[in-house]
């Protein structure tokens, strides 16, 4: 990406291709045609107003043809052949094409979904009933009619408490704490198979079982309310669990009663989470924890978020409150409200697109593709055949292919003027065979095939981008000739001009002139807030009693924005602060100085006083002054040697007609 920044620097942004019908020809350059809208995209690219004036519009085409000759010049050279190259270009196209290869509809559906999800809370407890993810068909049925029976006799008048914390009950381990408990919780807190049945399921009901990467859960919920926003919370904590003894319980409350004593004496609740609390990961930080609330993956527990929330105003804190970690005192540092749908936006989708969530709309993609383009399957012609000649080898990655050979040939699906064969599913599962857990293998080979018609679905799609999505077409061939342009400079002008060492103090010498330092003042400069401490400044300087040092630290006690100092040798042509007015052809008026302190002057809405040590006279830069700017100079008249021989080598007609009328199209 620096390449083309670089580029874009240099004045030109790219090329693009637009040729359409009805778009005339503005430009051909050894007979190869430049459409009028691809000018008027990049003549207009980087301007509010342009100017469509004969003058402005010639100027900019030399400037377009001289672009376009080194990208014609780069492909003569065959760069766009070299594989760093292209091996970028394909890095580029994988990360442009991402947008172009989802289901937006989807995907927003799914990103409104979390926000409206983030409104709300649910509450809710589950039984979970773990399930191995390669486990084999006999052991997750197994696992599902378990946690079936669970549910029954929750539905049949049996305490969900008691069932989930009871004998071969829940096989979360926070169980024994909170009996399946989990609170309340919004969208993005769980794993999205386990909020959507939540979220979907009535107060008062119990789901169906729910498959999760944890394994079976059911979910009873127990309310829904509206968000209650996001906090920002610290605390001091005491150790107190059903673990510890009737005794060390008495104690660990006599603690934190003491500590709230302390509290309300007057001192200070970080020093006291510091000194007393025993949350290793918070006391360093004066107690402080992890935001958390709507819009956060952060959850408390019930009874510690009920007491964050019921705190009326920033700063204050609560009475000792008792979860089943032990003992708080709940500081609220600051309590936010849900943000606007605009204002999530960016992180919602961030997050969606990372979550599990986001298997939807690549699946909505996938099944978009195969309507699209008419796909058409035989997978279950073969399929038998494929289970008998597939063995348990295929998990330890010694499989060798099918022993029918015979129906090497046959079409196993179809889509647009696309096929695939067997032989060319048997390739695929030769070369992706793993060493792996065991599973079914009717399972394995048709998640194997699902696979294979995605990849070859979206290597399709991938082709048919530029036809589909102009605009990805135009930031492709941008990119592609940014990395060209970029490469034949790079060889042709700034690599020579580095090492001709010869020539760059050749041309220093010819050209003494042109590197002159102009009138140059050496002192302070101080910035200032407004006219009233600029003043102050002033009258500091003039009284000569403190230095410029301390004339700011003796300002700035207040505030470090009063005054900003800077004491160094200034250019008077490029130090900003001294320009005057606005530029006129690109040119401004300079102020003047003389040694001394100087008057009060304005720049931009702050307020300057510039105390003079010396004036220093105009004269030229010696050689290692200079030369950075005679290297940079050199480059340029190598570039302008180099233009002049690219427009001897090529033919280039412009349509002057189309070009003054591009204003109009």
């Amino acid at each position: 990406m620096k390449k083309l920044v670089l580029l874009f620097s240099l004045f030109l942004a790219g090329t693009l291709s637009f040729a359409q019908e009805n778009d005339p020809v503005i430009l051909t350059i050894n007979g190869e045609n430049i459409y009028a809208s691809e000018f008027l995209y990049i003549y207009t690219k980087n301007e509010d107003e342009p100017s469509f004036k004969k003058k402005d519009l010639d100027a900019y085409m030399e400037l377009f043809i001289n672009y376009k000759l080194k990208v014609k010049e780069a492909e003569r050279l065959k760069y766009d052949t070299i594989p760093s190259l292209k091996s970028e270009l394909l890095q580029y196209r994988g990360q442009l094409s991402l947008p172009y290869m989802t289901d937006k509809e989807k995907n927003e559906e799914l990103i409104q979904e979390a926000y409206d999800r983030t409104l709300n809370e649910v509450r809710a407890s589950h039984i979970l009933i773990r399930v191995n993810p390669d486990a084999s068909p006999e052991d997750t049925l197994r696992k599902y009619k378990r946690i079936m029976e669970l549910r029954d006799r929750i539905i049949g008048g049996q305490d969900f408490t008691e069932v989930a914390s009871g004998r071969d009950g829940s096989e979360d381990p926070s169980v024994k704490m909170n009996g399946g408990d989990l609170g309340y919780f919004t969208a993005l807190q769980m794993v999205y198979p386990f909020e959507e049945a939540a979220f979907t399921t009535e107060v008062g009901e119990v789901s169906m079982p729910v498959r999760t990467q944890f394994g079976y859960h059911i979910i009873m919920v127990t309310d829904k309310r509206k968000s209650l926003g996001k906090i920002s919370t610290a605390h001091i904590m005491i150790l107190s669990n059903a673990q510890m003894s009737a005794n060390e319980q008495s104690k660990a409350k006599e603690k934190i009663e003491e500590i709230y004593g302390l509290l309300q004496d007057g001192e200070k609740f970080e020093d006291l989470a510091m000194k007393y609390s025993d949350d290793q990961s918070s006391r360093a930080k004066g107690g402080v924890l992890p935001i958390f609330g709507a819009g956060t993956r952060q959850r408390m527990v019930t009874e510690f978020e009920t007491a964050a929330f019921g705190i009326a105003n920033d700063g204050e804190y609560s009475e000792p409150v008792l979860t089943p970690y032990g003992w708080h005192i709940i500081k609220r540092i600051s309590l936010e409200p849900l943000p606007s749908y605009k204002e999530m936006y960016r992180e919602l989708k961030l997050k969606v697109e990372r979550d599990e969530r986001a298997e939807k709309s690549k699946v909505s993609f996938i099944n978009g593709l195969k309507k699209e383009y008419n796909f058409i399957s035989d997978y279950g012609k073969y399929q038998v055949d494929f289970e008998a000649q597939v063995g348990p080898e295929i998990f330890i990655g010694a499989w060798k292919g099918f022993d029918d050979k015979g129906k090497k040939d046959a079409t196993l699906f179809t889509f647009a003027d696309q096929s695939a064969s067997v032989g060319d599913f048997e390739q695929y599962l030769f070369n992706t065979q793993r060493k792996m857990a065991p599973v079914p293998v009717y399972q394995y080979l048709k998640d194997k095939y699902d696979e294979f018609v995605i990849e070859r679905l979206t290597a399709y799609e991938d082709t048919q981008l530029e036809k589909k999505h102009p605009k990805f077409k135009s930031l492709m061939q941008e990119y592609r000739d940014g990395i060209l342009v970029f490469e034949i400079m790079q060889n042709e002008i700034w690599e020579k001009a580095a090492q001709d060492t010869t020539g760059i103090k050749n041309y220093y010498e010819a050209h003494k002139e042109d590197f002159r330092y102009p009138v140059r003042y050496k002192g302070n400069l101080f910035k200032c807030k407004d006219m009233a401490i600029a003043q102050q400044v002033y009258d500091y300087v003039e009284e000569d009693s403190l230095s410029a040092k301390s004339i700011r630290g003796r300002l700035n006690e207040t505030s470090q924005l009063n005054v900003y100092l800077k004491t160094h040798t200034f250019n008077s042509e490029t130090t900003e602060a001294f320009r005057k007015g606005k530029p006129k052809k690109k040119k401004f008026k300079v102020r003047k100085f003389k040694p001394g302190l100087n008057k009060i002057f304005e720049r931009n809405g702050e307020y300057y006083v510039f105390d003079v040590e010396e004036v220093l006279p105009p004269r030229a830069r010696q050689f290692s002054e200079a030369k950075g700017l005679v290297t940079a100079a050199y480059q340029n008249k190598l570039e302008s040697e180099w233009i002049d021989e690219l427009r001897g080598k090529y033919d280039i007609v412009v349509n002057r007609e189309v070009l003054y009328g591009v204003g109009d199209m």
